[in-house]
């Protein structure tokens, strides 16, 4: 099997971490490179998470850290969701690996010019690593093959009333990535939100494996939904769209990042109706499979240790 090579760009975060599990033991995945950033909690509090998480797991993925604030505004968290340390309710290991001696744009740059093929960047976080990348080299972009994301929204806002998380923390940088003529795929609230793991199976977890111990209880303090009535696996559905796309329904779209109201900065505006007359520049998710989701997590998360 030809696996897809991916850089996944995160700040873990707790359904980070399960997403970044889904990543390195799907088949049909090839996870290059790791980048982090400030958003559910601190950069410095996220890349310690990706290390430890890399150490569980005795994965040699290299991780580099990223921006350590948005582009023009100042940092905010996620820590009531995911808990102070991003990652609560589990005793990690100290990290023994070290991120690599770069920025993370930097090494994404790096990654994508050392492979023979164009990349597959996946973004569970807010976007201004790729905004910093995309400024600095825009000749890079031929060699992105695609960019799927995890954020927006075509309707409800779960930061704001109107704005998802990871745009709202960094708006400017999600309007510089959505204007940068990238093939996008934007799996926003729509779908994250129906992307529910019941809790039957979560109370299987502790007994699947030593990955399904760990995810059970660091999901006991995860705060985006419950164990008695479901999580939402927001940034999974990143990596369910690479290696399942056939569980969405899409539409391609015109989508623009509002970066100037008082009330809606963050905002993905989505054009399902056309009524701007704009050319599509994202492929938005709509729709998914809710059982085939459940089933596909259950079957990957089965082949962890």
């Amino acid at each position: 099997m030809n696996k897809l090579p991916v850089i996944i760009d995160t700040d873990p975060g707790i359904d980070d971490a399960v997403a970044i599990a889904a990543a390195l033991y799907s088949p049909e995945l090839d996870v290059k490179l790791l980048t982090t950033v400030c958003g559910n909690v601190s950069v410095e509090k996220t890349t310690r998470n990706a290390l430890q998480l890399m150490t569980f797991w005795q994965q040699s993925v290299p991780v580099a850290r990223g921006a350590a604030a948005p582009l023009l505004r100042p940092a905010r968290d996620a820590a009531s969701v995911h808990g102070e340390s991003g990652m609560a309710g589990y005793h990690f290991e100290p990290a023994q690996y070290n991120t690599i001696d770069k920025p993370a744009f930097q090494a994404i740059y790096d990654c994508l010019m050392a492979s023979d093929t164009a990349m597959t960047i996946v973004t569970i976080g807010p976007l201004t690593n790729i905004a910093l990348l995309l400024t600095q080299y825009p000749e890079c972009k031929s060699r992105i093959k695609r960019v799927v994301m995890m954020g927006g929204s075509s309707g409800r806002g779960n930061l704001t009333p109107t704005a998802e998380f990871n745009m709202a923390v960094d708006p400017e940088a999600a309007a510089h990535v959505f204007n940068s003529g990238l093939d996008i795929v934007m799996c926003g609230l729509d779908v994250t939100n129906r992307a529910i793991l019941t809790p039957e199976y979560l109370a299987r977890l502790p007994v699947l494996n030593r990955t399904g111990k760990m995810l059970h209880d660091i999901f006991s303090h995860y705060r985006s939904g419950s164990m008695e009535t479901g999580l939402r696996m927001h940034d999974l559905t990143a990596i369910a769209f690479l290696v399942r796309p056939a569980l969405f329904r899409t539409q391609a779209c015109f989508v623009a990042v509002e970066t100037q109201g008082e009330y809606t900065s963050g905002t993905t505006v989505v054009d399902i109706e056309q009524h701007s007359g704009k050319s599509a520049n994202a492929e938005v998710a709509l729709d998914i499979d809710v059982a085939g989701f459940q089933k596909w997590v259950a079957d990957v998360l089965a082949l962890a240790p």
